[in-house]
């Protein structure tokens, strides 16, 4: 497997399946984990930083989860394909910088990616389609006993998994949700639903996770703190907070039908046309969008379109794949003109104009 083989696949978290995929897009768990003795990647010499990558790399080989995997040096990346896979959720931005002695191992259906020497030697990420954290953790819980048996982790039994940053110590899991929230936002309530989610000490980010804003009203609900809880306390707190969330999305989607179906049939049939017409067309626009469009789909007013087609709509129109389909860099306006072609593509629209 190489890189260009993801630009046509769809990750096994975009496929629209698994419960209440209609609002919930995945799930993911991420596993923080540093090789004793070994100073923490901020720290580390170039030697160190390869060495920690040889250990891991060895360490992988007998995993059955990583048999068909794909092993990156991201100093040998381009800027086009380290943002490309950014933007399929694969890696991180801090990542992406300052490349040397870094690694990233990509299994077959993208449901697996371990950074290796990010702001932690090891960030173990699993990706699941719609609310299904325990089998995502169930995944990481077992990838993690493996590596576990060839590797020495940092642990101190009065704090748990030491990590570079102190937030992360104890378990070192981090447990989130992409949810898709349009009623909320479409019925003004949104911000105290988010208001009411930090009170509870759970983080809400936008599509790109941390230090990203929402767009195309997606929100990225997780914990914020690991110590003093299990793995599997943490992950019924966030599904019990998921499951109100959903609850209120649901309720929201039919207050708007009951009250003002037309207005919401007409806002989902215009993004659609705009969508199938435009010739050109910004990202942002696209989301937004593409938002109105997939609650149409989820709310089976729109009948011939698929949410999986949707879905990957919201990782083909960003600028790194566009320049990878295109096989080529692209300008911002080329982007544009290229981005509403793949739009019109993928959801049927005029061809010719």
């Amino acid at each position: 497997m190489i890189l260009d083989d993801l630009i046509y696949k769809t990750g096994q978290w975009l496929k629209g399946s698994g419960d209440h995929s209609d609002i919930v897009m995945s799930s993911r768990i991420r596993l923080a984990r540093n090789i004793s003795k070994k100073p923490f990647p901020n720290k580390a010499r170039k030697k160190d930083l390869q060495d920690i990558l040889a250990l891991v790399q060895s360490a992988l080989k007998d995993i059955p989860y990583f048999k068909k995997s794909m092993s990156i040096k991201i100093h040998e990346l381009d800027n086009v394909d380290k943002q490309f896979l950014i933007e399929r959720h694969l890696m991180s931005h801090e990542h992406a910088a300052n490349p040397e002695g870094k690694g990233l191992i990509i299994s077959e259906e993208e449901i697996l990616s371990l950074m290796i020497n990010e702001e932690d030697h090891l960030r173990l990420q699993v990706m699941e389609s719609g609310l299904n954290l325990a089998e995502a953790w169930k995944i990481a819980n077992s990838i993690d006993d493996a590596l576990s048996a060839k590797l020495d982790f940092a642990y101190f039994i009065n704090w748990g998994y030491l990590t570079a940053c102190p937030t992360n110590t104890g378990t070192a899991l981090r447990g989130s949700v992409m949810m898709h929230l349009p009623a909320l936002v479409m019925t003004k309530q949104i911000n105290k639903v988010l208001t009411a989610v930090a009170k509870l000490s759970f983080a809400s980010r936008g599509f790109y996770g941390e230090g990203t804003q929402a767009s195309g009203n997606f929100y990225q609900i997780s914990n914020q703190v690991s110590m003093g809880h299990s793995e599997v306390e943490i992950i019924e707190n966030i599904n019990g907070l998921i499951r109100q969330l959903i609850e209120q999305e649901e309720q929201a989607r039919q207050a708007l039908i009951l009250q003002n179906k037309a207005m919401l049939e007409d806002k989902i049939f215009r993004s659609l046309g705009v969508l199938r017409s435009a010739h050109i067309i910004s990202s942002q626009e696209t989301v937004e969008l593409l938002s109105m469009v997939r609650l149409g789909v989820d709310l089976k007013i729109i009948k011939e379109v698929d949410r999986n087609a949707v879905n990957e709509l919201f990782i083909m129109i960003q600028p790194a794949h566009l320049q990878k389909i295109e096989g080529k860099k692209l300008s911002a306006a080329e982007r544009d003109t290229k981005r509403a072609s793949v739009i019109r593509e993928k959801l049927g629209g005029a061809q010719n104009v």
